[in-house]
């Protein structure tokens, strides 16, 4: 292990292990014979709440990241041709990738148990406005080892303490040593991806079939309950038709009773105005008879 590689773990490991984990590498250094090493990482600060969650969020969103610091290409290239609309399409985009990044931020801190109170929340924010904005607080950001958040003033950056901040651009060698790092790191990942590979397409491959054959036997027991309760509505309806016909055919009768007896009391209230028409016809002769008299 070289210092390169000592100081990344360090930055690496939880917070509250940095003084112990800085002096077992800095004894590991000097075990092996880099005397200058082991003094340069015991120079190394331990980082605050927001400097380590800023080396947090860099070191597992590398990709986006990148993104945000090409994005501060084209703000530094549209601000130098004076090119107000590309500046007023770009600032929401700024906006967009800072806030993803905190959200993210936020979800990583919980995985390790670390608290984010509203003040370490916009200090992140600050560090990376200040990385989109000034090159060499990007490269600071980018490589994941900031002591401190830092915040860009107008005339350059500062760190948490309003102090002039002492990132500097990341040298040829040392960015490119961190570029071999990470694609060592992703090389391993996919060895131990590609070991793990078969047995897991094979642990895949039955599951999904055992997921196959419970969705089958689902589809089948839900098509048999689907038919039998088609079976038993067609009866219930079957029997209703029945029950209602029988009501249909008793009202029928009840009214042609009802007609007929319509009919009969016409007659017979027909019949009596007859005989009250001749009653009255009758009492009219009589009277007529009786006067004369």
């Amino acid at each position: 292990m070289d210092f390169e590689e000592a100081a990344d773990a360090l930055y690496a490991a939880p917070a509250a292990d940095f003084i112990a984990t800085r002096n077992e590498l800095a004894k590991q250094l000097k075990a092996d014979g880099d005397q200058l090493g082991s003094t340069r990482l015991k120079a190394l600060r331990k980082p605050t709440v927001a400097a380590w969650l800023a080396n947090l969020v860099s070191r597992e969103q590398p990709d986006e990241i990148d993104d945000l610091l090409a994005l501060g290409d084209e703000f530094r290239e549209a601000t130098t041709d004076l090119d107000g609309e590309r500046l007023r399409e770009l600032t929401p985009k700024r906006h967009k990738a800072i806030d993803v990044l905190v959200k993210a931020a936020g979800k990583l801190a919980d995985q390790h148990g670390q608290k984010v109170s509203a003040d370490v929340g916009q200090k992140l924010r600050e560090t990376l406005d200040a990385a989109l904005v000034d090159p060499a607080a990007g490269d600071a950001v980018r490589e994941a080892r900031l002591s401190s958040a830092l915040r860009h003033v107008g005339f350059g950056v500062v760190d948490e303490n309003g102090e002039p901040s002492n990132v500097t651009p990341l040298t040829d060698d040392r960015r490119q040593a961190a570029k071999d790092r990470r694609a060592k790191a992703r090389d391993a990942e996919a060895e131990l991806e590609d070991a793990a590979e078969s047995a897991a397409e094979r642990k895949a491959r039955e599951k999904a079939e055992r997921d196959e054959e419970e969705r089958e036997a689902a589809r089948k027991a839900e098509a048999q309950a689907e038919f039998e309760a088609a079976v038993a509505a067609a009866e219930s309806a079957e029997a209703t038709v029945e029950e209602l016909d029988g009501q249909l055919t008793d009202a029928q009768e009840a009214l042609d009773q009802a007609r007929e007896e319509v009919r009969r009391l016409t007659a017979e209230l027909d019949e009596a105005k007859k005989v009250a028409w001749d009653a009255q016809k009758a009492s009219r002769e009589a009277r007529k008879r009786y006067n004369r008299l």
